[in-house]
């Protein structure tokens, strides 16, 4: 009897992350290829702005939960806990990083909106 790509699925279903892994790289060693995410073609004509390389993360309102908010702002910025609290106390909109991917500024929105913050990427 064949395995199935059903088979194969429930298969992979059961397996841990670090499984997985380990299975992908002997997949590309074994065939000699590599695993890449896919990437979006540019849309027809080229006229449309090219997403940016580089944005920045805003702090726009700090909400009811400051404290949450502090501690976020001090592990993204690595500031003491009183300049984390002066950045979230002081005036906003204040950036809290500046040039980054627009990868790492999407992390960062989703670590400050859970702790209860508004955040513009910019």
């Amino acid at each position: 009897m064949a395995i199935t790509n059903k088979d194969i699925i429930d298969a992979l279903e059961t397996m841990t992350l670090s499984d997985l892994n380990s299975l992908v790289k002997e997949i590309e060693d074994h065939f000699g290829v590599v695993a890449a995410a896919a990437v979006a073609a540019p849309a027809a004509g080229g006229d449309a702005a090219a997403a940016p390389s580089e944005v920045s993360v805003f702090l726009t309102n700090a909400g009811a939960q400051k404290v949450g908010v502090i501690k976020v702002v001090k592990e993204i910025t690595g500031a003491g806990l009183m300049d984390a609290k002066k950045i979230v106390d002081g005036t906003l909109p204040v950036a809290i990083k500046e040039n980054i991917k627009p990868e790492e500024a999407e992390e960062i929105k989703e670590k400050l909106v859970a702790a209860g913050a508004s955040v513009d990427i910019k």
